[in-house]
């Protein structure tokens, strides 16, 4: 039987960093994974141009049963150590909005960057392999497809449910709970979410449409863009709250949170009363969004007819407009997993089951969950640099 020291199941961000780090201290280093190629979402995230980290990465911008397990990894591998990396490795970036930092060129740059780190550090990678049985007596053995290997670590970096096409499985989940990690809820997360047929006859003829929105539930609330869809809303704004998100909650929607547009109707009232309302509304929304909202208010004709109430009914179906998703699109399109294996068993400094000594788990396999816009690549860096440390 093959061994080696540790053993990391999952080529993607979380695993290959944590490979990196344990190979620069000398540990003879194997990483498998069913792939064809490593960091597959890291080659298909933003765009293609892969949002790599954040400007800011506090932990309050991470969901977890425990908020402030993710605190250490995240202050000891930041997002400056990161960039670094990008920039010794010449890579050219810019930033987005709310501090998200994204390639010039290919996402593949990054990819490039953490399997040549691999390599220097004298880390096997093995790709297209088939994980089977796990098992532990004294060290882990992992039946595979091209045979068994033991190891005397082994690091859970298999990532979580999302987006099965690319062969999201929930492995890591599975291995955990068959070592006795006990779990959280799952869900998805960063996800579109889906109205009931009633809603939808007013939202289809918007599909396409964003704009600037603020979504709220409870005293949860983002500001960013809203995409109407042919199943519901999307948009950056939508799949951040999404993360929050439950079945039966109602949303508050703000469809133009830069205008009053009640008290703007009425000066635009005293001064060309002769406008249609539909005129007067499209100069804050588009058209087709004025449309929706005069006929969900039931108002229609020239400005100049309508009374404060009916301005007010106007004003609060744009600025509180009330929505209740019946769904999300499921981990189909969820860009990342809420929930995972529960953070009370896992030493927060080291990424190691406290119950297991020489299991790790990493990445979005643990129940750490970051905001849309970089946190959860920085969380598979940090959690990964972490591990990697004490493997």
């Amino acid at each position: 039987m093959e061994t080696t020291d540790v053993l990391i199941l999952g080529a993607g961000a979380a695993g290959m960093i944590c490979a990196i780090e344990a190979g620069r201290r000398g540990r003879r280093v194997v990483v498998i994974d069913h792939a064809a190629r490593p960091g597959e979402k890291i080659r298909i995230s933003g765009g293609g141009r892969c949002n790599f980290t954040n400007r800011e990465a506090p932990p309050e911008r991470f969901l977890s049963q425990n908020p402030r397990f993710a605190i250490s990894a995240l202050s000891r591998f930041t997002p400056a150590d990161f960039i670094a990396r990008v920039d010794r490795a010449g890579i050219a970036w810019h930033e987005k909005t709310l501090g998200q930092l994204f390639c010039d060129g290919s996402a593949t740059q990054i990819v490039a960057m953490l399997t040549r780190a691999m390599a220097e550090a004298g880390v096997e990678l093995r790709l297209g392999r088939t994980i089977g049985a796990v098992s532990h007596a004294g060290r882990f053995v992992v039946e595979t497809d091209a045979g068994a290997i033991s190891a005397e670590s082994l690091v859970l970096a298999t990532g979580g449910k999302s987006i099965p096409k690319m062969g999201a499985t929930g492995l890591a989940y599975r291995i955990a709970a068959g070592f006795g990690l006990a779990m959280t809820e799952t869900r998805p997360g960063l996800v579109p979410l889906t109205f009931a047929e009633q809603e939808l006859a007013d939202l289809r003829p918007l599909a396409g449409i964003s704009v600037a929105a603020r979504v709220s539930l409870g005293r949860t609330s983002f500001e960013e863009g809203l995409l109407f869809t042919h199943r519901g809303l999307s948009g950056p704004s939508i799949l951040q709250i999404s993360s929050f998100w439950r079945e039966g909650d109602s949303l508050t929607v703000d469809l133009a949170r830069h205008a009053g547009v009640g008290a703007a109707l009425r000066v635009a009232r005293g001064t060309g009363g002769r406008k249609e309302l539909l005129t007067a509304l499209s100069h804050h929304l588009p058209e087709k969004v004025a449309r929706m909202v005069l006929g969900r208010s039931e108002l229609a004709g020239r400005l100049a007819d309508q009374p404060n109430a009916a301005l007010e009914r106007i004003d609060a179906a744009v600025h509180r407009w009330q929505v209740t998703p019946v769904g999300s699109e499921g981990y189909r399109t969820a860009e990342v997993t809420v929930g995972g294996v529960d953070t009370a068993g896992l030493d927060a400094r080291t990424m190691a089951a406290k119950a297991v000594p020489g299991l790790f788990v990493v990445g979005e396999a643990v129940d750490v969950t970051g905001w849309l816009g970089g946190y959860n690549f920085q969380w598979a860096w940090s959690s990964g640099w972490a591990a990697g440390q004490a493997v």
